[in-house]
């Protein structure tokens, strides 16, 4: 199947603080963001027209450019207004969106604290990976190599586009051998994530995921853990080892991209997607949808 290029699409970006045509977003190859990683991004859907907790991803996406020494020239507010103006103006209300700011081009080399910081938002197509019948019979998972790395190295509470190198070869890994995505393990050798969602396991009707501190606490994690205790659920945040990999009934991914997405393998272990895992799948899908009167 033919995929037009991200940089030949049609539509536009908000760029620096205006609309720009898609194919003029750009930025040269002296950016700093480049060649030296400073650079963060938020990952989004709109629903229906309205973003998924869209001022709480402002919000990190701010904390995280903190956590890399730089500040982005706009506000929470304005932020969330800018998101809302793309999605409009690419006429399509279910859309992946996705903020990014970068140092700029005026300082080319490991120090750049005068260099530009600018801000682009794109919004486009993502349908959901899976429809539930597919989601329900779960997805399979490699082993990583690559493990997510002590919080004393890295900002590891920004979603700073350096630390998804790794992400990003232990998914190649994994999909050449026919798995659709990788099981990380941190530092210290004990389960983390995956390459770009987070966790969960069941065990007797209690939800368990790793302790989110040296890997993004996601919203998406956040909001599983939310509807899971509305339901009545024991969620219990703690250190899991992969030896205990064996141990638990279900598994499933959670992230912005993979929604709530049952597993069905991790490398030699297997579960069967059951009642708790379709629960949360159905009930994220019922809590994304816009509320009647929310501003689009």
């Amino acid at each position: 199947m033919s995929v037009v290029p991200f940089d030949q699409r049609d539509g536009s970006i908000w760029f620096d603080g205006k609309l720009v045509p898609w194919q003029d977003a750009k930025l040269h190859v002296l950016s700093h963001g480049l060649h030296y990683a400073s650079s963060v991004f938020e990952g989004e859907r709109a629903y229906g027209g309205v973003i998924f907790k869209s001022t709480a991803h402002s919000e990190r996406f701010r904390r995280s450019a903190e956590l890399l020494d730089f500040a982005i020239p706009y506000s929470v507010a304005e932020l969330d207004a800018a998101k809302a103006e793309v999605v409009r103006a690419n006429g399509n209300p279910d859309v992946y969106v996705r903020p990014v700011a970068w140092r700029g081009s005026e300082m080319m080399a490991v120090a750049a604290q005068n260099a530009t910081v600018h801000v682009a938002i794109a919004a486009w197509p993502w349908p959901s990976m899976f429809d539930i019948a597919q989601k329900m019979k779960g997805i399979r998972l490699d082993l990583a190599e690559y493990r997510r790395p002590d919080p004393r190295t890295a900002p590891s509470a920004s979603k700073a586009a350096g630390l998804y190198m790794i992400a990003t070869l232990s998914k190649h890994a994994a999909e050449r051998k026919g798995y659709a995505d990788a099981l990380m393990l941190d530092w210290q050798g004990r389960v983390a994530e995956c390459t770009g969602a987070n966790v969960f396991f069941t065990q007797d009707g209690a939800l368990h995921t790793p302790i989110a501190d040296c890997f993004l606490d996601g919203l998406t994690r956040r909001t599983v853990i939310d509807l899971a205790r509305r339901r009545g659920m024991e969620v219990i945040e703690r250190r899991i080892m992969p030896e205990e990999l064996g141990s638990f009934n279900e598994c499933f991914i959670c992230g912005t991209g993979a929604e709530v997405t049952p597993v069905s393998e991790i490398g030699p272990h297997t579960y069967r997607p059951g009642n708790i895992s379709r629960s949360l799948v159905e009930d994220y899908a019922a809590a994304v949808q816009p509320k009647v009167g929310a501003a689009a």
